[in-house]
């Protein structure tokens, strides 16, 4: 029989069901991750989430729902890990489609249990910031947690919330959940990272990239994302906590704005209305500046002597690693280079390779 895990956010919260699935239920147990195909403009260059109709090669398995199987390729400018982790992971991925609302995801989580029939069902959020309230000065991308958190409260089978790595996606510090949190129900380990270990190596991740690299013991402070928010790497970050769903549905003002919402402009609104802007806009604004960007060749004669003034700055700042999404940004270079950086750094000074992380040199 199956466990299902909703993947909150999609993206890196998808491996990170991967993981937990092996971690919590091992090989016994098959695994049906749903998630969304929204992967950010470092994989995508797209805003906002893809739906079927941007895939070639789905199966169609319910009315509502599609599965994603190795050969699904996105349709181009699109772009998707799903299918290289349908290929590379022992789970089943199902496709979530926001475009018709949380009315929409409640109507395909429905379907999928009724054709699954799992023996669980498990809501996973890497990081925590599906406990925001939606006006933390520090969150950016609450709606696909929202939206997910909406649906799944509203489903007619019991589901349990889990929260793995608090603060490790850099929108909600720990101690802003605190409360919320309710007990260990898992520490991950290097062991349970071994069931993603090939993935580490290309997904762009970074809070499962974080959760993964803390349970391998690696500790300090990493800076992520083109902001360089500093994200603490502690001994309580590869927990994964239960948290109650009713009690997180009450914190969270957008989810219970858009639980009637039937299509995703809609939800939109109601982001932009309680928290102030949509992560999709940012999104949109964003895509517009990387197109208006001219590309900047990868010379290692350049790129080497601004890392080591980029490393020397941000050991000023108290960072001890960077993901290697931060450092491409702070490189000025474009998202599409960003596994050829990792290339030439890891060929020049592999000492400082962390999987999945970068970490700084000592100064001479």
């Amino acid at each position: 029989m199956a466990r299902l895990i909703v993947a909150a956010g999609g993206g890196g919260d998808t491996v990170a069901a991967a993981m937990l699935h092996a971690a919590l239920y091992g090989d016994e147990e098959q695994a049906v991750i749903l998630t969304y195909a929204w992967d950010r403009l470092l994989i995508d260059p797209l805003p906002g989430p893809r739906r079927p109709a941007d895939f070639s090669g789905l199966k169609r398995i319910t009315p509502a729902v599609w599965f994603v199987p190795p050969q699904a390729r996105p349709i181009a400018p699109a772009g998707s890990t799903l299918p290289r982790l349908a290929a590379e992971l022992p789970a089943t991925f199902a496709l979530l489609d926001p475009y018709q609302g949380a009315i929409g995801l409640t109507r395909q989580l429905n379907s999928l249990v009724d054709y699954v029939e799992p023996k669980s069902i498990d809501l996973l959020d890497v990081g925590g910031d599906i406990l925001a309230q939606g006006d933390e000065p520090t969150l950016k991308s609450p709606l696909a947690d929202a939206l997910t958190l909406a649906a799944c409260s509203q489903l007619n089978e019991p589901v349990r919330l889990l929260v793995a790595g608090p603060g490790l996606d850099g929108e909600l510090p720990p101690q802003a959940m605190t409360g919320a949190l309710g007990p260990v129900v898992h520490t991950l380990t290097a062991e349970d990272t071994a069931a993603i270990s090939t993935i580490l190596e290309w997904h762009p991740s970074e809070a499962t990239g974080l959760l993964a690299a803390t349970a391998r013991g690696v500790r300090g402070t990493c800076e992520i994302r083109d902001a360089g928010l500093p994200v603490l790497l502690t001994d309580e970050s590869p927990a994964v906590h239960d948290v109650d769903l009713d009690d997180a549905l009450s914190r969270n003002r957008l989810a219970r704005a858009i639980m009637s919402t039937a299509d995703l402009d809609e939800a939109e609104a109601y982001s932009r209305e309680v928290c102030g802007y949509s992560e999709i806009d940012y999104e949109r604004n964003k895509a517009l500046r990387l197109n208006e960007q001219q590309p900047t060749k990868l010379d290692p004669s350049t790129i080497l002597p601004q890392l080591d003034q980029f490393e020397s700055e941000a050991r000023v700042r108290g960072a001890t690693h960077a993901t290697f999404r931060r450092i491409t940004e702070a490189l000025s270079l474009s998202g599409a280079q960003r596994e050829e950086l990792r290339q030439l750094l890891l060929t020049s000074r592999p000492q400082q390779y962390e999987t999945p992380l970068w970490r700084f040199a000592d100064e001479a």
